[in-house]
This record gives C-alpha cells, structure tokens and sequence, in this order.
C-alpha cells in the first residue's frame, strides 16, 4: 500500500528540516531587526565595492596630490598620513619611508598640475556621488564643482590641524576626544558642502556623529591592530606590504563613510 502522501509529513519531522526551518526563522528575525536593516540598506549600496573604489582612487590619485601640497606648504605628507592613522614610532616610520621624495626639486609643469589636481577633484567627486546617493539628492551643475574644490581646501586644513594636535598632546585621552570633537566639525562640514546645501544642518547631524564615532574608533583600532600589522608587512614583504596595509585603511574608511550616513538616516 502507498504511504506517498505521508512522506511530504515525515519530512517535516527530519533533523535536516527543522534545522532549515530554524535558519530560516533566524534570518527573517535578523532581517527584521535593525542590525539587519542597517545591513541590508548598506548592501543595497554596495558599500563594500564602492569602499574598494575609493581606496584605490585615492592611493592612485589623492596621495600624490597631498605629496605635493604638504611639501610646498613645508610639511611631510607622511606626518598627515601618520595622524590620520594614529600610528606608532616604528609603524610610522614604516609609513615614512614611503613618501621619501628623490628630490628637493618640486617644479611640476602645468600638464602635472592639472592632473594632480583632476585626480584630487575625482576622489572628492567620488564622495561627493555617495553622498547624494545615500541622502537621495539629485541634480548637478557647475555648484558640484564649486563643491568639491571647497572640500578638498577643508580637508587640508582638517590634516593640518590633525598633524598639529598629534605633536602638541601627550597621552591619549585628551588627543582622542579633541579628535573626535574635530571629526564632527570635518564630517559634518563634508556632508553639508558635498550636498550643496541642499539637506539641513539639523538633519545631517546624526550622520556626521556616527561617522566620527566610527572615526575616532578606526583611528583607535589603527593604534593598537594597524601599527603592528604595518610593522609586520615591512619585514615581511617590504614596502609593498606597507601599502597593503594602507589600501586595507583606506577600505575601512570607506565603510565608515557608508555606515555613518546610513545608521545616521536611521536614527533620525
């Protein structure tokens, strides 16, 4: 006698049913949290790609730039880098030995010039597109440009003033909580001037808390994880190893980006 209608039952009734089961509820409750909302609008967004985008645009392109402009204005772009980074004496020398120039010469033609200043404008223009993406502005024109000009000036007087504060202060308490008060001031500023205007102060706010608390951890986490893994490259592989371990920064600082304006806009 056929018991072919009891065997869909009898399925039901498998360790490997419930165990789906159970997976499947797991991730529909996960789904519905808001850790699993914050993730699925940030993989909408392909953060992840686009963090990969930014770091190679700006090791290509925004370094080279911030080279020659730290050492017209008399300055080491590697004590920029060192800053931002937070890194150790002998991870920062690791990072020194990087942005040795070959020559005290810096004349730069006006093909150079333009170029080094396209691909600093590009990685602004790059931030600039995830911003109108994540806060859903449209439009454009010439106000884009004016924009991105604006930030790249607050950016280098941001580096600045971080580079100031890592060699004024001692310890790590005083520096960490005047750099997270900063980082609102640079973040919060970056959203307003890259949007044009076009979203409030008041409703930016969040995003630019979330963004410099993460911030402030990322610089934290470098302190303590990042010297020693640019440390442990450098013997290992040699510079290239340091520059592996700055692109994987860099990445980070594109999640960061993504995330404080995503969980931002959720909060509010």
């Amino acid at each position: 006698m056929s018991d072919g209608g009891n065997a869909p039952h009898r399925r039901r009734h498998t360790p490997w049913w419930r165990a789906d089961q159970q997976w499947r509820a797991a991730g529909r409750r996960f789904e519905e949290s808001g850790a699993g909302r914050l993730w699925g609008r940030l993989s909408a967004v392909d953060f992840f790609g686009h963090s990969f985008q930014l770091a190679s645009l700006a090791f290509l392109c925004f370094f080279p730039f911030l080279i020659v402009i730290t050492a017209a204005a008399g300055r080491e772009a590697a004590l920029v880098v060192v800053s931002w980074l937070g890194l150790n004496q002998q991870a920062a020398q690791a990072v020194a030995s990087l942005f040795v120039p070959a020559t005290t010469s810096y004349t730069l033609t006006v093909t150079s010039a333009v170029l080094l200043l396209l691909g600093a404008v590009a990685v602004a223009g790059t931030l600039q597109s995830w911003y109108r993406m994540l806060f859903n502005v449209h439009g454009g024109g010439w106000r884009n440009t004016v924009a991105q000009l604006a930030w790249l000036a607050g950016l280098l007087a941001y580096s600045a003033a971080q580079a100031g504060l890592g060699r004024a202060s001692d310890g790590w308490l005083l520096p960490s909580l005047i750099g997270f008060l900063w980082a609102v001031v640079f973040w919060w500023g970056s959203m307003y001037v890259l949007l044009a205007g076009t979203v409030t102060w008041r409703a930016l706010f969040p995003s630019a808390l979330v963004t410099s608390v993460c911030w402030t951890g990322l610089g934290v986490f470098s302190a303590h994880y990042f010297s020693a893994t640019i440390v442990a490259n450098e013997q290992k592989f040699g510079p290239i190893g340091v520059v592996m371990a700055l692109l994987s920064w860099l990445v980070a600082v594109g999640v960061i980006i993504h995330l404080g304006a995503v969980a931002g806009r959720m909060l509010r």
